[in-house]
């Protein structure tokens, strides 16, 4: 008898999950609508004498010498930052062999802002470029000073978002997992991060996900994913610590 009944509970828990799975609301193809989402982007550069700096885009404080030397950099990646003429620098970030990123920064003649023309490279080689626009909003000279960039989306992704274990998510694009989240409210390591960068996240309500980016742990990051009430918006918004105004990104369903 006793065994009959942790079978049933058994059944019970598992109709339990997979219904939970199959009607929760986050479930499903999320298409990016470019002209409601803008990206906000903010990074600090402090002298620290000589060709000596100290960069923080957000994911702690990186000591770099500007000397085009590779350098070690946060979670585990490798940052290069080059001068390539009085007002020119170019910056690389490399990890396990590959190159990441590549960012050319060019400085205003007034020196209150600067363009920069950044390139990812995907695992598969493939490389997208965005050109964004920078403004100095906190007082600097040369490359040094605080920088914000607010760009207007183009490209339409899709966001797919997939039950994660009991009542977790799992959030995809082009079938490579992004994050999972258990959404329990605990603190969980990040993966491909440094140690000390963890990620927790949690359940508001049947509409509304939070999620906290922490490193050694402060809060770097904090993100709220919400529904509208007719199930057919969702809205991410990611807000920096000390970032002015959070980046904005708002997907259709699909």
């Amino acid at each position: 008898m006793f065994k009959r009944s942790v079978q049933f509970v058994l059944v019970i828990c598992v109709v339990t999950s997979t219904l939970w799975a199959a009607t929760d609301s986050f479930v499903g193809d999320w298409k990016l609508d470019p002209s409601k989402s803008t990206f906000v982007d903010q990074m600090k550069v402090s002298s620290a004498g000589g060709d000596k700096y100290v960069f923080d885009f957000g994911g702690g404080p990186e000591n770099i010498v500007v000397d085009g030397t590779d350098q070690n950099g946060a979670f585990g990646s490798l940052l290069s930052v080059t001068v390539e003429g009085p007002d020119a620098w170019k910056v690389v970030r490399k990890k396990d062999g590959r190159t990441l990123l590549t960012a050319n920064w060019k400085l205003s003649q007034d020196g209150n802002s600067l363009t920069d023309n950044y390139t990812e490279f995907a695992p598969n080689g493939k490389s997208s470029t965005v050109n964004y626009f920078y403004k100095r909003t906190a007082a600097g000279t040369g490359f040094g000073g605080t920088w914000e960039s607010t760009t207007p989306m183009t490209e339409s992704v899709v966001l797919q978002i997939r039950p994660n274990d009991e009542n977790g998510l799992s959030f995809l694009r082009a079938a490579v997992v992004l994050r999972k989240l258990k959404l329990d409210g605990k603190d969980y390591p990040v993966e491909g991060r440094d140690a000390g960068a963890t990620l927790s996240s949690r359940r508001v309500n049947a509409r509304t996900v939070e999620i906290t980016n922490k490193l050694d742990g402060k809060v770097t990051r904090t993100e709220k994913i919400g529904l509208s009430p007719d199930l057919k918006t969702l809205t991410r918004t990611v807000q920096p610590t000390g970032q002015r105004d959070p980046a904005i990104y708002v997907y259709e369903r699909q």
